[in-house]
């Protein structure tokens, strides 16, 4: 057996992740998505970012498949997204999400809600989920909350909350949707240090935000997104430095001048 690491470029790289072709998408006579190539290696952190309705969410949504596609392909570790089913349920589980509302289970504490998709979705065992939330609550700074319900956190405990039972799932990716984009100014720094661990620690990430902050120090790449298109992509320091695309520039003279 040879060394797979070092096949060519044009055979299919053992580090890719997530890979999208041509993928297009609609709402009506909207085109959210056009003609989008996207392919995010294992371990690589990409920040999307772009103007409001530039398709950066729509984006973000079909990689899990709670937006569905028109046309093109998405595959997951190799393989393409199911359609449903329990196979849809178990590449939920392998693509976590935290979006811009926390999507806690109300009625149940802290605890439950990151030991819930462990039981339901990976059939572990009760006592071992739960071993493994306190541990996930513990990492990103909750530990202390586990016997509470959701209404009486912060909106970045909740959040961080959030990322904890995405977590417990063991994903092979993590899609973050605005997430901060719901939070008081002060809260919205613990929520994103949670995510400057995970990336330091080889998650697989994929980022929409406006904080360019975490786009600078977090990501190994920039995808800036306008009308439904990726017009660019680069190295952060490259990216905000010297953006190639007006419409780059346009957006950055916008948000890092006001």
């Amino acid at each position: 057996m040879t060394d797979v690491t070092v096949a060519k470029e044009d055979a299919a790289p053992v580090g890719d992740l997530v890979v999208l072709k041509d993928v297009n998408k609609h709402f009506g006579a909207l085109h959210v998505l056009q003609d989008i190539d996207l392919t995010i290696a294992r371990g690589e952190v990409v920040v999307v970012i772009g103007p409001s309705g530039s398709g950066k969410s729509t984006l973000c949504r079909t990689i899990n498949r709670l937006e569905t596609i028109d046309s093109g392909s998405i595959a997951i570790d190799g393989k393409p997204l199911p359609a449903e089913g329990k196979e849809l349920a178990r590449l939920r589980a392998d693509v976590g999400m935290v979006f811009q509302s926390f999507n806690l289970f109300a009625h149940k504490t802290i605890l439950e809600n990151v030991t819930l998709g462990q039981v339901k979705v990976r059939k572990a065992d009760k006592k071992v989920a739960e071993e493994k939330a306190r541990a996930l609550l513990d990492r990103v700074g909750v530990g202390a909350q586990a016997d509470k319900y959701p209404a009486q956190l912060s909106g970045g405990q909740q959040q961080r909350v959030a990322i904890a039972r995405a977590l417990a799932m063991e994903p092979k990716v993590m899609l973050f949707d605005e997430p901060t984009s719901a939070l008081d100014p002060e809260m919205i720094n613990e929520v994103l240090e949670v995510m400057q661990q995970l990336a330091r620690d080889g998650m697989t990430m994929i980022v929409v935000t406006h904080e360019m902050g975490f786009a600078r120090s977090a990501a190994n790449r920039v995808v800036f997104m306008a009308d439904g298109r990726i017009v660019e992509e680069a190295a952060p320091e490259q990216f905000f430095s010297n953006p190639r695309s007006d419409r780059a520039k346009d957006f950055l003279s916008k948000i890092l001048h006001h």
